[in-house]
């Protein structure tokens, strides 16, 4: 994971995930990405033993790191967030080798190099609006002129970072394609607006490919497009509609085929925008909201998985 010192215990989902894994009795050992090495074929990590408590002044505790064998671990949870960059990629090939001895690792190494946040969506044409995925800037504005109002986003983002609501009227509207695509060397998706975002970007939770009955709508501030926490957007608790649960159905068993136990779907209106497989969050938010305990059902679904390899 991200270094545990600099997390916020009160929305950090990683966090979560450990205080269900101490409570079952589970050894926690914690590996930073800079941890991790291997030795010819023997994939390797400097680990740390951890406990955690839920106190916002006192959160954990480390022991002096030591040299182990990723293979002696029962399960791996790869919680690093985005930027996906070659560095990420390289870390997944020595967690390969850990789920070639036998670990558990979660999610699947080549799962996460293959599941593009962004593009993996389409792979489900019958949920998405209108979308390209594009670097050519022609193509683009042909794609903006005729949907009028488009989001347009970089393809390795996170947390709303770089996403533009533009339209053809927009005098900007080529300064922004051209610093987007880096004058057409980089692909960007291209998105139809959706004036449903007022009611917020619903965050859905799946588990082995089923979906928590909840979802985390983060509705913009005003003047804003985006509704990620981050970007100063607000949480409000939903029940899933006929129509999320319809998406999830589409999605899981895809999910669950490729090793992806732990997904957050991100829906606005009826259309499905992002599948996040890197480090889906929002856990602490609905168990407060709705009194769940959904990292202890991953828990559950994780053990019940290393039991069956």
């Amino acid at each position: 994971m991200d270094p545990i010192s600099g997390i916020n215990i009160k929305k950090d989902s990683s966090f979560a995930m450990l205080l269900a894994a101490q409570k079952r009795g589970w050894e926690l050992n914690y590996m930073e990405m800079q941890d991790l090495y291997i030795n010819n074929d023997v994939p390797m990590a400097k680990m740390q033993d951890l406990q955690v408590e839920d106190k916002p002044d006192a959160w954990f505790t480390l022991s002096e790191s030591r040299a182990e064998e990723l293979a002696s671990l029962d399960i791996i949870l790869m919680r690093k967030d985005p930027p996906f960059d070659l560095e990420y990629i390289y870390s997944t090939y020595i967690l390969e080798h850990a789920e070639r001895l036998g670990t558990l690792v979660v999610n699947s190494p080549a799962a996460l190099r293959d599941a593009n946040e962004k593009m993996f969506i389409t792979h489900f044409a019958d949920c998405i609006a209108p979308t390209h995925v594009s670097r050519n800037i022609d193509i683009l504005m042909g794609f903006i002129r005729q949907h009028k109002n488009t989001i347009i986003k970089p393809l390795d983002g996170m947390a709303g970072q770089s996403i533009f609501r533009v339209n053809a009227a927009d005098h900007n509207c080529k300064v922004i394609l051209e610093t987007m695509t880096n004058d057409g060397t980089a692909y960007v998706m291209a998105q139809k607006f959706l004036p449903e975002i007022s009611a917020g970007d619903k965050r859905i939770l799946l588990i082995d490919g089923k979906p928590v009955p909840y979802a985390l709508a983060r509705i913009p501030a005003d003047g804003e497009v985006r509704g990620n926490l981050a970007r100063g957007g607000t949480g409000k608790g939903v029940e899933l509609s006929d129509r999320d649960r319809w998406i999830c159905e589409q999605i899981g068993p895809r999910c669950r085929e490729m090793g992806l136990l732990f997904v957050g779907v991100d829906v606005i209106g009826d259309y499905l925008t992002e599948i996040n497989v890197t480090s889906p969050t929002c856990i602490r938010e609905l168990d407060s909201l709705y009194n769940l305990d959904i990292a202890g059902q991953l828990m559950d679904a994780l053990e019940k998985q290393k039991r069956s390899i």
